[in-house]
């Protein structure tokens, strides 16, 4: 009896999911060639098989009504998050995924036109659809709207999401601090802007995550203390090493430090976080001495390792805009060679010192470094042409 009942369960998922959306199996590639012949627009379901929502939206997209729309106006297929074949496509598009399911319409192209996160009922599902083909409501008009003035909260909000989807980290900044600024700050706790934080904040100077730092107590009691912790160390870092981020100057980076302290990480976690972006912002500002002093404090307080060495000092011989750090770089090296490692890291450790030296002026100390990592080269059996160009340089 129980088998037959599965059976006829199969048997009706099966005529439901027909009566739904047509998913194509195909390849994206041939799904985006047969639209092109048919001269239709294409519907993507990003989806993880995991995904209990996802889950959950099957018998939606398995509905008559959304089925006869679907089949008719696009061409639908279903990408599952994980698979690198699904990563690709992303990428190629320069499009990233806040949640799932996320909702993707494009044109035979590939050009995206509109998405959704959409509420789990066939009329919001049908919605998102008939805005996808209105070239006045779809997603891709957001910026033009935007430019010429339209500042509604609920627009604010989708445009900054579209903005995430499509990797565009200025237009949501500028939403999302515009938004920020419609808020009066005591409803910034609230559940809606929390969410907001949650899911669309990318700079951390805006006011709403700004007032998040200072009143932390209220967010853990609100919304529980890891939650809390995580959204706040994300925005942070993401801040930090996005690529805005990389051209932050020092007293940006600083903040971050010290917002990160303010949240609740230990004060030597926090440097050690922030220690590379402010060295480079110190290259950029031309402030070499204080690039060496940072990174310098940081050797002293901490036993490092031959690959930290290593890494260390590359960065200042290639990066650092003059010599001042040369000798300091020598230092580090001398330190290296001190826990006597093997032959190859010793033969890497000799030609970082040599370029040092080469850099502080200091030739015959230069040539002597060149010469012993040739020497450990050969000994090694590495590949020398880099070695015969240094000491070319050398002569």
């Amino acid at each position: 009896m129980k088998k037959i009942l599965l059976l006829l369960l199969v048997a009706n998922i099966t005529l439901a999911q027909k009566a739904g959306i047509q998913f194509k199996t195909t390849p994206i590639a041939s799904v985006f060639q047969e639209a092109r012949r048919a001269g239709k627009p294409v519907f993507v379901e990003i989806f993880s098989p995991t995904c209990h929502t996802c889950q959950s939206f099957i018998p939606t997209l398995a509905d008559n009504r959304v089925g006869k729309f679907y089949n008719d106006k696009f061409l639908s297929t279903k990408l599952d998050i994980a698979l690198p074949t699904t990563q690709a496509f992303l990428n190629s598009r320069r499009l990233y995924v806040p949640s799932l399911p996320l909702f993707l319409y494009f044109d035979p192209q590939q050009n995206l036109v509109h998405f959704a996160m959409s509420n789990n009922t066939t009329d919001e599902v049908i919605r998102h659809g008939s805005n996808a083909l209105d070239t006045q409501a779809r997603s891709q008009n957001m910026k033009s709207r935007y430019q010429q003035g339209e500042r509604s909260a609920n627009f604010l909000i989708d445009y900054a999401m579209y903005a995430r989807v499509t990797n565009d980290t200025v237009a949501n900044i500028a939403a999302m601090n515009e938004y920020a600024r419609q808020q009066s700050p005591a409803t910034y706790a609230n559940q809606t802007n929390w969410l907001a934080i949650q899911k669309l904040l990318l700079d951390f100077e805006n006011p709403m995550f700004q007032y998040m730092l200072g009143h932390m107590d209220t967010y853990r009691k609100a919304y529980g203390a890891e939650p809390v912790f995580q959204v706040a160390e994300n925005i942070l870092m993401s801040s930090l090493f996005s690529g805005r981020g990389a051209q932050f100057p020092i007293a940006k980076i600083v903040q971050v430090k010290q917002d990160l302290i303010k949240m609740g990480i230990d004060p030597k976690v926090a440097a050690n976080r922030t220690l590379l972006p402010e060295v480079k912002a110190y290259f950029r500002a031309h402030q070499t001495a204080k690039a060496v002093e940072r990174m310098d404090n940081q050797v002293n307080a901490n036993q490092l390792t031959v690959p930290e060495y290593m890494y260390i000092s590359r960065l200042f011989n290639r990066s650092s805009p003059d010599a001042v750090d040369a000798p300091t770089v020598a230092k580090w090296l001398n330190k290296g060679l001190a826990l006597k490692p093997g032959p190859k890291e010793q033969a890497d450790l000799y030609f970082e010192l040599a370029e040092a030296y080469r850099r502080g002026g200091k030739t015959a100390d230069a040539q002597k470094a060149a010469q012993k990592s040739m020497e450990l080269a050969q000994a090694s059996r590495l590949d020398t042409r880099r070695n015969v160009e240094q000491m070319g340089k050398l002569k």
